[in-house]
């Protein structure tokens, strides 16, 4: 348990001072560009979206070894017709994903996996604000798409901010997929968190095998819902 603390206090410290304001600009134009382009590419697949921060976008590792491009073998391994665009931007808060969601859904997603809320823990920001801003981004999605798939990825906090705090956080994510009727990732760091030989040298951010796991606790709740969305279709 206290290399778990330990590790979530580091991680949280990190993530959210892990690139700097220039760093966050060009990675945001990368994001655009790519978007645009994967998408442009792929027009008889349906789209899945990871809307994230630096454990979405792979910080420090190569692109094709963040978990949304293992997940994108995943589902070539099948033959499902889903190609996957890694929104994920290192340092991003629920505040700054509300304000980015606008130009990252110019295109028709069928489904977005949600994976915020790190960086609002870190500064403390009050409980509410994040739970109205991953509302207002849920809500948001839900508008220009109504049968759009949403997942939200949970996310856990060390006990830096009291009990209360913490215990509050971590509840927001159940709470919110309860709510909207969304699909939910319990944890999403679940079986790396304090595992030093699954995370990088800053001993925060996975390494590929770390990031080999995510994908699969990503892929437990992703897959059921690909199946039934391809029944349906049929």
């Amino acid at each position: 348990m206290r290399s778990f603390t330990l590790f979530l206090s580091l991680f949280m410290f990190l993530l959210f001072n892990s690139c700097g304001e220039n760093t966050k600009k060009e990675d945001q134009k990368d994001i655009e560009e790519a978007t645009d382009s994967e998408v442009a590419n792929e027009d008889n697949n349906k789209v899945i979206l990871f809307f994230g921060d630096s454990l979405t976008a792979g910080y420090g590792l190569e692109q094709g070894e963040a978990f949304p491009a293992i997940i994108q073998q995943k589902i070539d391994s099948l033959g499902l017709s889903y190609q996957v665009v890694n929104a994920g931007l290192s340092g991003e808060t629920t505040s700054g994903g509300k304000n980015r969601i606008d130009w990252v859904l110019k295109q028709n997603v069928d489904v977005f996996i949600l994976e915020l809320g790190a960086n609002d823990g870190l500064r403390g920001i009050q409980l509410s604000e994040t739970r109205a801003n991953l509302q207002e981004i849920i809500d948001f999605v839900r508008e220009k798409n109504p049968d759009i798939e949403i997942i939200l990825a949970g996310m856990q906090i060390p006990p830096n901010m009291g009990q209360d705090y913490t215990t509050g956080f971590r509840n927001i994510f159940p709470e919110l997929a309860e709510k909207n009727n969304v699909q939910l990732i319990p944890f999403l760091l679940e079986g790396v968190a304090g595992d030093p030989e699954l995370n990088q040298q800053d001993g925060i951010h996975p390494t590929a095998e770390g990031q080999k796991i995510l994908a699969e606790n990503v892929w437990e709740v992703l897959k059921p819902v690909l199946m039934e969305e391809m029944e349906t279709a049929e």
